[in-house]
C-alpha cells in the first residue's frame, strides 16, 4: 500500500461516513533521516518511537495508541521509581499505570479531559495540588499520591485501586468493593495486569495520616488513620 494512502482513507472514511474495518492499522514515525513516514506496515527497527492509527468507526476520529521506544521511556524513570518509592508503592506498578494512562505522552488528554502521564483529571489534579499537569514531575507526583490514596482506601487490593483510578472510587465501592462490570474498567485492570503482576487480596494495616488544615485561619496540625477526603497529607507511621 502505497505511503500516505491509509491516513488519506481513513480521514476519508470519517467525514463521509463509510465504515471502515476496526482492524485497520496505520503506522506513523520518523525514519533515520527524520523523514515522516506513514504505513500500513511497522518500522524494522524496534527502538523506533511509533504511533498506532486504528479507524474505529464512522462517527468517532482515529484513536492513537503509543508504542514508545527504551530510550522514551526512560526519561522519566527516575521521577516513578522516586515518588513510587516515597508513597511505598512498586515502581513497576506505576510503570504499568504510565503506559496503560498515556504511552508515556506528557501532554496526552483524553476525550474526558484526563491529562497528562498519569491522566489526571482536572478536579483529581487540583485536589492533589498539582497546578501544571502536563509538567511531567508534578503529573507523576500527583499520579501516585492517587494511587496511593486508593490502594489506603481499598486495604492494599491492587486490583480495586486500578479500577477505581480508572472509574472513581464511588463506583468500586457501588459494586460492593468489586471491579465494575464497565468493559473500559475491566479492560483496563487487564491491561496493567499484562504489564506486572497486581495483587487482588488485601492487605490491612494501620497507617497514620498527617495534614493541615485551617481553623478560624489558624493553621491545625490533624493525625488519623484514614486520610483526608481532599488535600495534600503524609503518611508518617504504620
Amino acid at each position: 500500500m502505497p505511503r500516505g494512502l491509509p491516513i488519506f482513507l481513513s480521514s476519508l472514511a470519517i467525514i463521509w461516513g463509510v465504515a471502515v474495518p476496526a482492524s485497520a492499522q496505520i503506522y506513523s514515525y520518523r525514519d533515520a533521516s527524520g523523514t515522516l513516514v506513514l504505513s500500513d506496515v511497522p518500522p524494522s527497527d524496534p527502538s523506533v518511537a511509533v504511533r498506532t492509527f486504528e479507524a474505529v468507526n464512522t462517527t468517532q476520529r482515529v484513536r492513537v495508541t503509543r508504542a514508545v521506544s527504551k530510550a522514551y521511556r526512560e526519561q522519566f524513570d527516575d521521577l516513578i521509581v522516586y515518588y513510587a518509592e516515597a508513597h511505598g508503592i512498586r515502581p513497576d506498578l506505576v510503570r504499568a499505570v504510565v503506559q496503560v494512562e498515556s504511552g508515556y505522552n506528557p501532554r496526552a488528554i483524553s476525550p474526558k479531559g484526563a491529562m497528562g502521564l498519569m491522566q489526571l483529571m482536572p478536579e483529581t489534579a487540583a485536589a492533589l495540588g498539582v497546578e501544571r499537569p502536563f509538567d511531567p514531575e508534578q503529573n507523576v507526583r500527583g499520579g501516585v499520591a492517587y494511587l496511593r490514596h486508593l490502594l489506603d482506601r481499598f486495604g492494599g487490593n491492587e486490583e480495586l485501586a486500578l479500577a477505581a483510578y480508572n472509574a472513581g472510587p464511588t463506583a468500586v465501592g457501588r459494586y460492593g468493593n468489586r471491579i465494575p462490570p464497565y468493559r473500559e474498567t475491566r479492560d483496563y485492570v487487564r491491561k496493567v495486569r499484562a504489564r506486572t503482576t497486581v495483587s487482588a487480596s488485601a492487605k490491612p494495616k494501620l497507617v497514620i495520616y498527617k495534614w493541615v488544615e485551617l481553623v478560624e485561619g489558624k493553621p491545625v496540625t490533624r493525625y488519623s488513620d484514614s486520610p483526608p477526603a481532599t488535600g495534600s497529607y503524609e503518611r508518617v507511621g504504620y
